[in-house]
This record gives C-alpha cells, sequence and structure tokens, in this order.
C-alpha cells in the first residue's frame, strides 16, 4: 500500500525544502565575496545567527567553506573570516576544433589550474572518439587530483547542437552538415555536458560578474560566431540558432562565404581574412602588423571597418556591451580605442563606444565556458 500523505509529511517537506534554499543562498552569498563573517551573512541575508551558524556547520563538513583568519576587532570579540573552499570541487573543459583539442581543469572559481593543447585533426570515427576518452583519463590522471572532487567534462564544439544538447546536428567546421554528429561523451567516464563553443566562451566571459548581466559576445575566430546574453542567461533561440552573427548580411552582393551566401560577415571578419595575409599564422599577422607592412595595414584597416559596422549593429539591436573575443579578441587589447572611435562614427544615440569590451580569457575561452557549466550546475544545488 502507498503512504497516505499527510499534513505533517508536507510540513517536513516544505522545511526540507527552505532549509536548502538558505543554505543555497549562505553558500553563494560566500561565493561571490572573499571572506565574509556569520554575522555580517545573517545581517546581508536576514537570517537569524543560529540558522546561518547550522548551515555553516554543515557547509564546512562537507568540505565546502572553511575559517580563514579574523576581522579586525570593533570592539569585542573578533569575528571569524568564512570563505569558500576553491578546490573542493573541479570541473574539466574540453573544446574540439577541427586541428585541436583544448583541455583545460578549473576550480569552483573558474580559475585554471592546468591547460594543454593537442594537435588532432577532427575524423568522424570511432578511433577519434576513443582517443578522446584516452586524452581526458590522461589529462586528469597527470593532474594528480582527487577524483571524486571532478565533476564532471564540458565538451564545446564549434556548431549547432540539438534541442536536447546532445549531439551536433550541423558544423561547417567540423564538416558534419545536416546531420547527427558523433557521440562525443562516448568514451568518456564523468558526466558531460555538450556546449556551442561560442556559447561557452561568452559564458566564460560574464561568470561571476555583478555589474554586467546583459552582453554579446563576438566570437572572431576562423569562423565568426558568438552569444547572447540576458540577465546572465544564455538565449540560444527557437531553433539553437541564434547569435549565428557570421551571417548576417554585411555588404549587399559582396564576398562569397563559405555558407554559399554572399555579403557575410565571416568573409569580412574571419581571422582567415588576417592569417591569409602571414602564410596562415595569425600571430604573425600582428607581428607584420607592427612591424609597419603595408598590406597588413591595409589589410587591418578594411576588416576595423566592417568590423565596426557589425560592433554598432549588435549595440542598435541589444543596446548592451559587446565583448570581442574568439582569435582575433585575444590581440585587440591595443587596438580597442581606434575600433571604439570607428563604431561611435556609426552609432545614433552615443559619443563614445566604451560600451565595447574585450575578452576577460584570451586563450580557452570556450573550454572554460564548458567547465563553467558545471560548476553552475553544482552551485545550484549546494
Amino acid at each position: 500500500m502507498y503512504e497516505k500523505w499527510s499534513e505533517n509529511n508536507i510540513e517536513k517537506t516544505n522545511n526540507m525544502e527552505v532549509k536548502k534554499i538558505n543554505r543555497n543562498r549562505i553558500f553563494r552569498l560566500i561565493y561571490k565575496n572573499e571572506k565574509l563573517s556569520q554575522q555580517e551573512i545573517a545581517s546581508r541575508l536576514g537570517m537569524s545567527l543560529p540558522t546561518v551558524g547550522q548551515n555553516l556547520k554543515i557547509l564546512q563538513n562537507e568540505g565546502l567553506i572553511t575559517e580563514d583568519g579574523v576581522f579586525e576587532s570593533t570592539g569585542g570579540r573578533k569575528a571569524r573570516a568564512i570563505s569558500f573552499i576553491k578546490d573542493a570541487k573541479l570541473a574539466m573543459g574540453l573544446d574540439i576544433t577541427k586541428n585541436h583539442l583544448s583541455l583545460v581543469l578549473v576550480d569552483l572559481s573558474g580559475e585554471i589550474l592546468k591547460s594543454t593543447r593537442v594537435s588532432k585533426v577532427f575524423e568522424n570515427t570511432p578511433d577519434y572518439l576513443k582517443e578522446i576518452g584516452v586524452l581526458v583519463n590522461r589529462f586528469i590522471d597527470d593532474s594528480y587530483i582527487d577524483k571524486s572532487k571532478v565533476l564532471g567534462v564540458g565538451i564545446a564544439v564549434p556548431g549547432i547542437l540539438s534541442d536536447d544538447k546532445q549531439m551536433v546536428v550541423d558544423s561547417h567546421a567540423l564538416g558534419l552538415v545536416d546531420s547527427n554528429g558523433p557521440d562525443f561523451t562516448k568514451n568518456i567516464s564523468y558526466p558531460c555536458f555538450l556546449s556551442n563553443d561560442a556559447n561557452a566562451a561568452g559564458f566564460a566571459e560574464l561568470w561571476n560578474t555583478e555589474t554586467v548581466k546583459n552582453a554579446v559576445y563576438l566570437s572572431l575566430s576562423n569562423s565568426v560566431g558568438g552569444s547572447i546574453l540576458l540577465d546572465n542567461q544564455l538565449y540560444s533561440g527557437d531553433n539553437q540558432r541564434s547569435s549565428e552573427f557570421g551571417h548576417m548580411t554585411i555588404e549587399l552582393n559582396g564576398r562569397t562565404c563559405y555558407c554559399g551566401k554572399r555579403g557575410c560577415l565571416d568573409a569580412y571578419c574571419s581571422a582567415f581574412v588576417l592569417s591569409n595575409s602571414a602564410d596562415g599564422s595569425l600571430p604573425e599577422f600582428f607581428n607584420l602588423l607592427k612591424k609597419g607592412g603595408k598590406k597588413q595595414e591595409e589589410i587591418w584597416k578594411e576588416y576595423l571597418s566592417y568590423l565596426a559596422v557589425a560592433i554598432n549593429n549588435l549595440r542598435m539591436l541589444f543596446d548592451c556591451n559587446v565583448i570581442l573575443g574568439g582569435y582575433v579578441g585575444g590581440y585587440m587589447e591595443e587596438y580597442l580605442d581606434e575600433l571604439r572611435i570607428l563604431a561611435a562614427e556609426r552609432n545614433t544615440f552615443e559619443p563614445d563606444g566604451s560600451y565595447l569590451k574585450v575578452c576577460r580569457y584570451k586563450k580557452e575561452a570556450a573550454a572554460v565556458g564548458a567547465a563553467l557549466l558545471h560548476i553552475e550546475r553544482f552551485l545550484s544545488q549546494v
């Protein structure tokens, strides 16, 4: 026979949920601050000291927080400082591209503890998938960590994912067109999430930020993509195809894009536009540009002009910060003022381009963002 739920059962369940919510709020507050006292936690969250104390004890027993010194006395007993333990849990990120694999290990704060890049040409074969499993296991073994701390592996891929985020439906970069891609998680023995690479990179950029909640991330790599973050949440669109910025028409009847259409932004602002003038090397392009190479200067001037148009269009559409990332974004710091001026010249409403930012993660942003999806899930369940 089934147990008949009484009002006491329901009340007990509700109390358990309230306790869990309180514990999560307390941990989140500690997470977002370097150090806090028990009294300050209680004050900020409007909780009683006994409630906070009970939850702190639970979090400490779970190995998530620790006492970290004391605060200066304000006339009484010095308050204990409480902080979260960064390496209490870890997550791994894997970025799959056409020619290489990037692997990162991050802690709860999003700090990269270890990273490596392996040259590996993508193949839609069982052997390639097996090699992914081998590389993931070897990477974790070589990190000399407690494997029980690993929350899972986030996998970033350049392509459009299925609604359930389990398969790659379409990826020009990997040669997967109009078909379900391979099961990248097949040989990985940890929980896995799949994410579009540009979405993952954008997610990493806004990680644990308080001042910025809305942003457009423009990824300038071998193809142009991006992500839209509204109230710190990724917007995927009705068909998982939002943020395909590379296929915005930037020039009517312009250059032919790899998609077959003409005038796409990708044909004007991909990293290939720059690297093709330097034997396929993006670092060498910027090296020649700094040395005053005439060809590179002409290409760069045109590149920035089209990029400024795209940036202004995004600003007009979303009215929020625009963050430049991807391979080219990693070099943009010293050219940011020039680009802001170009963008401002096209702006109907603003005299400057201060809304334009460069990425925090100059390298491995997609891998980091994919790993952070596991961190975010863990934080929501504490």
